[in-house]
């Protein structure tokens, strides 16, 4: 008996290990659903946060240039938040009255392009004709339906504009947000790196978000300027196009061409309708969409890649699907917060040596962290 107890006792029980291994996916599901969920119900909150996050780790490098030169924290917060304040409340106020107009009159453009489209021939005319007969029966229906529509428009622009006080709150949150977190310095950074156990993983986390820092600071700080240059090529576009309020086609392009993709279409569609309402003109709304629409495709296509590094282009389709994941979950704001934050995912990925191969996926090879980090 003494024999065979120590070999009994040596014996491992693999049981619990395959009960535990076989419960992983679907652990792993539930949690990627629960995850999902949160970050749907939490939107009001998380969507601020993320925002102020993100600013943060822009601002936080030129924030320590300013404590350098003897500049406290305090000051340096209050004069970024300022700045960005003035130029938020601007490009509020720029667009805030076009947008109520344009949406007002949504309904009469769209009635419009459907006649003009309707009339001898037009592309929808051999499509009117085969449908007449389907007409004249539900005559009565469709007066009804067109009477509903009529009475509904106002309303569409009260719902709109009843989601500006949820927005400009959001806003106000982002920017108090940031303003603490500017205002503390490094105190945030090194609370959250005292958290870590090891010396050498704290100062690899150290490097990390210096590398979040300067890269994405650099990223976005250049698309902002080529943002800029692209809403003053855009006025001047517009300018000879005859278009009014050729500024506010300015402000459009700065602010939506932060939206990769759907933001320069976006913005396309929005001049081409203002276009057909304003010179009565197909050809000439057909005219300002290519003209709109060739400018933001020669600043993606041209300017960009040749401005900003090679190293932080990104994979195409995983923008594209990481722009509707965050529009699905946060709507508007999530296509904006979208590509900052893909862009801190492939940082912090490029360094890292075990997640570089999705960093590479991600976007272009970062070569010149693929051998500076060898510890890690």
């Amino acid at each position: 008996m003494s024999d065979t107890t120590p070999e009994i006792a040596t014996q491992p029980d693999t049981k619990p290990t395959l009960w535990l291994n076989g419960l992983r996916v679907p652990l792993y599901g539930i949690f990627i659903i629960l995850l999902l969920q949160a970050l749907v119900w939490a939107s009001d909150f998380l969507i601020p946060v993320t925002t102020a996050f993100i600013g943060y780790l822009i601002l936080n490098r030129p924030r320590r240039w300013l404590e350098r030169s003897g500049v406290p924290p305090f000051i340096s917060a209050s004069l970024f938040v300022t700045v960005l304040t003035i130029v938020i409340g601007l490009f509020l106020i720029q667009i805030s009255s076009p947008t109520a107009q344009f949406i007002e009159d949504l309904p009469w453009l769209i009635e419009q392009m459907k006649e003009q489209l309707s009339n001898s021939g037009g592309t929808l005319e051999a499509i009117k004709d085969a449908t007449v007969a389907a007409g004249e029966i539900v005559a009565d229906q469709e007066k009804e339906t067109v009477e509903v529509e009529v009475v509904s428009d106002p309303g569409i622009v009260t719902a709109i504009f009843s989601m500006a006080p949820s927005f400009l709150s959001r806003i106000l949150f982002a920017l108090i947000l940031l303003f603490f977190l500017i205002a503390s310095g490094d105190l945030f950074l090194t609370k959250t790196i005292a958290s870590i156990d090891a010396f050498a993983e704290k100062r690899r986390a150290v490097e990390v978000l210096h590398a979040i820092e300067d890269r994405l600071g650099y990223y976005l700080g250049g698309i902002t300027l080529i943002n800029i240059g692209l809403g003053v090529t855009v006025s001047i576009a517009m300018y000879f196009w005859g278009m009014p309020n050729v500024l506010v086609f300015g402000f459009l392009a700065f602010g939506l061409n932060f939206v990769p993709f759907l933001g320069g279409l976006m913005g396309a569609a929005i001049a081409g309708s203002v276009a057909f309402v304003s010179l009565e003109s197909a050809w000439t709304a057909l005219g300002v969409f290519a003209t709109y629409a060739t400018l933001t495709s020669i600043e993606g296509q041209l300017v960009t890649p040749l401005l900003i590094s090679r190293r932080m282009q990104l994979n195409t389709t995983v923008v594209f699907l990481t722009v509707a994941f965050f529009a699905w979950i946060w709507s508007v704001m999530g296509m904006v917060v979208a590509l900052p934050i893909l862009i801190v995912i492939k940082i912090a990925c490029d360094e890292s040596r075990s997640l570089r191969v999705i960093g590479r996926f991600i976007g272009g090879a970062d070569d010149d962290h693929a051998t500076a980090s060898p510890q890690d």
